[in-house]
């Protein structure tokens, strides 16, 4: 049996990376909230940027996640 250290080492590379990166984006998303909040007490009102940010940032994780799927599973090729 032969095994590719390359891809695997690829592969790992890879999934570390945008497990980071998915990580990051969605704590962007959270201080996005945690901007809309500290505006709704300090001036009652919204931050239009808190909810922009928050709303992309988590579109954004639901696209790689969607993504991941869409390569799981067969059926959807």
């Amino acid at each position: 049996m032969q095994l590719d250290w390359t891809a695997l080492g690829q592969v790992t590379a890879v999934s570390i990376g945008v497990t980071v990166a998915v990580v990051v984006v969605f704590a962007l998303g959270v201080l996005g909230l945690a901007q809309l909040e500290g505006a709704r007490e300090q001036h009652g009102r919204t931050s239009a940027l808190g909810v922009t940010q928050a709303t992309l940032c988590f579109l954004a994780c639901a696209a790689v996640v969607a993504y991941g799927i869409f390569l799981i599973v067969p059926q959807f090729h």
